[in-house]
């Protein structure tokens, strides 16, 4: 079905040609697809519904272009250290964060540094709009054709992208004007208005989330359009995001609460439903040329080569492409053991080794399903993931690959919601709850999530490796972590840990540290792993780096932290945690990064006709 979605896309579009503004781009409202007769057929609602896909449901994204796709689009966390110097946050209030159109889905090869730094939008208001063009034209001509359900569907629908869209702009710029209806251009003051309080805005996103809930049908066409259940999946990440930063940055334990209760209810009505489970093995969700069918998804992005819709991402984890932001020793040693235990206290025979070769095979499963076991030149840290192609591609590691695992012809679906997500943004938001004196967590909610996903399958493959199941977590015995932030209490520690396990490169780790106010683990000052990696033996393993281009820069550490550089004469010595070639920590940082400047000529344009717009606080 998707094959004919994406044609649609282009027909809702004409709804979202913008002037030259950037305060509220206002699309075109002439078009010849924008008449009620054409608003009164449910097929033409559902087609326009479609053109919001490409906006927030982006999976690997299309061709060469990486913005939002796993791997390639979210590099800038604790996670992912580069060659040289960190990367860096934005340190001053740029010339323009504003947008006349949609996100260019065609040529862009890297994405921008402003998606690295925030994984949120700009400054643009088109989609907000859009969504309420959408909710007036079925108030206004679809509400008296179609039937009072499908009417209360689509209106769902649409609230639901208002909402979607507003949990953004707030993710990114805290407060944010809001606007709940299609402006007319007379309507200057409203156009101009400044920001509206976060706490209004996400008031009003819980109201849409909350109706979009109740009212959106439970199934649709198939997984790869919006339902229930997918609403469900996005409204328990985004409220898990608000009612945590609510926890965390204001210490407002009502609004707190407010947010957890609705995200945990979110997320039950999917575990509750009975339609998904945990039953794919970690690869396959990834590298799967179609996921039709599949309980481990809410909802998917198919793609299809006969159609040209294609992506690269399989191409960058085949062993051939370049990976400029690879995993560091932090990430790595936060992979729990297979016996539960963390690595400084395990009892499996060799988890204080960190070969590639040894973590596959002591360490949760996902270690191995993520990475390769080899260290990889073309890595920045050495340590190159595979995470998002079948077991086929990386066989082509020196050959020269099909189609589907080269350039951007790669066919894999991607889950875009996942029940896994669902599972720890729901005991991670029950777990919050209960340190605001809500119900306690118990074995049972641990079994249903956490120990759920442990349990999950494990392909030949890998079990051919040696590779093991994860034990169960167990509430009486959580893991004793010398590393655990003090301020962080164990249980929701071990939940936190879990979630970095899973979404490694995916959208996840960035936000879970801006919400959690803890943007400090990426201060290598303060976090020296960050700039290492894991142990390698390069006499053995890679001697070509034993060159003179690498005399006198090339480090490695030896268990007691010594360091030793490579001399041109101790070769041999050359055998321990390898410090990322050249790398040194980034700039020094201030909380103001927790949200994003406005540009100065978005300020600039408001101040040009009359108005003030604010800036974010701290910039």
């Amino acid at each position: 079905m998707m094959k004919k979605n994406y044609l649609y896309i282009l027909l809702s579009l004409f709804l979202l040609v913008g002037c030259n503004d950037n305060v509220l781009d206002r699309p075109q409202l002439n078009s010849v697809t924008d008449v009620p007769v054409n608003w009164e057929k449910e097929d033409f609602v559902r087609n326009f519904s479609y053109g919001f896909y490409k906006n927030y449901f982006q999976g690997y994204n299309v061709g060469w272009t990486q913005d939002y796709a796993p791997l390639r689009g979210y590099l800038f966390a604790d996670d992912f250290s580069t060659i040289g110097k960190q990367m860096l946050f934005e340190n001053t209030v740029p010339a323009t964060r504003g947008s006349l159109a949609p996100v260019d889905n065609t040529t862009a090869p890297v994405p921008p540094e402003w998606l690295r730094v925030y994984n949120g939008p700009t400054w643009y208001f088109g989609w907000v709009r859009k969504a309420n063009l959408f909710a007036e034209r079925i108030e206004n001509y679809s509400k008296n054709t179609l039937d009072d359900a499908s009417y209360r569907h689509w209106l769902g629908i649409a609230r639901f992208f208002r909402g979607l869209e507003y949990a953004r702009l707030v993710g990114t710029f805290g407060d944010v004007p809001y606007y709940d209806k299609v402006l007319d251009e007379t309507e200057v003051d409203e156009m101009y208005k400044d920001r509206t309080p976060r706490a209004g805005v996400m008031d009003k996103v819980y109201e849409d989330f909350k109706y979009a809930l109740e009212n959106v049908r439970e199934f649709d066409v198939d997984q790869t359009t919006v339902n229930k259940y997918v609403v469900a999946g996005f409204v328990a990440r985004w409220m898990l995001f608000e009612g945590t930063w609510q926890k965390y940055h204001n210490n407002d334990t009502e609004r707190a609460k407010k947010f957890l209760t609705f995200g945990m209810e979110a997320a039950e009505k999917v575990i509750n439903s009975g339609k998904f489970a945990i039953v794919s093995d970690f690869r396959t969700l990834f590298g799967s040329m179609s996921l039709a069918g599949n309980k481990d998804c809410v909802f998917y992005r198919h793609y299809d080569a006969a159609e040209k819709v294609t992506h690269c991402i399989a191409s960058y984890c085949c062993g051939y492409e370049t990976q400029n932001s690879t995993a560091n020793l932090d990430l790595v040693k936060a992979f729990i053991c297979n016996d539960g235990k963390v690595w400084q206290n395990s009892d499996v025979a060799n988890a204080n080794l960190f070969t590639l070769a040894d973590l596959a095979k002591t360490r949760d499963p996902r270690f191995e399903a993520t990475f390769w076991d080899k260290p990889m030149g073309n890595a920045a840290s050495l340590v190159m993931t595979w995470k998002f192609v079948d077991r086929v591609g990386p066989t082509y590691e020196g050959k020269t690959a099909p189609a589907e695992y080269n350039s951007s012809t790669n066919p894999n679906d991607y889950p875009v919601m996942r029940y896994a997500e669902v599972l720890l943004n729901w005991i991670e938001a029950k777990a919050e709850l209960a340190t605001l004196g809500g119900v306690a967590v118990t074995q049972a909610d641990m079994d249903k999530s956490i120990n759920a996903i442990r349990n999950r399958p494990i392909d030949k493959v890998a079990q051919d490796k040696g590779v093991q199941k994860t034990a169960p977590l167990q509430l009486a015995s959580l893991p004793n972590d010398p590393a655990r932030d003090a301020t962080v209490p164990a249980l929701l520690w071990e939940i936190r840990r879990e979630r970095r396990m899973e979404f490694v490169y995916e959208h996840s780790r960035l936000n879970d540290l801006r919400r959690w106010k803890k943007i400090n683990y990426m201060n290598a000052t303060q976090n020296p792993d960050l700039l290492k990696s894991v142990w390698i033996d390069f006499p053995n393993q890679m001697p070509s780096y034993l060159s003179d281009a690498r005399k006198d820069v090339l480090k490695v550490y030896k268990e007691d932290g010594t360091p030793v550089v490579y001399d041109g004469t101790n070769a041999a010595q050359m055998v321990g945690y390898y410090h990322i070639y050249n790398a040194t920590d980034r700039d020094a940082f201030t909380d103001r990064v927790y949200l994003a400047p406005v540009g100065k000529a978005q300020i600039d344009e408001y101040a040009e006709k009359g108005y003030k717009l604010s800036q974010t606080i701290g910039w």
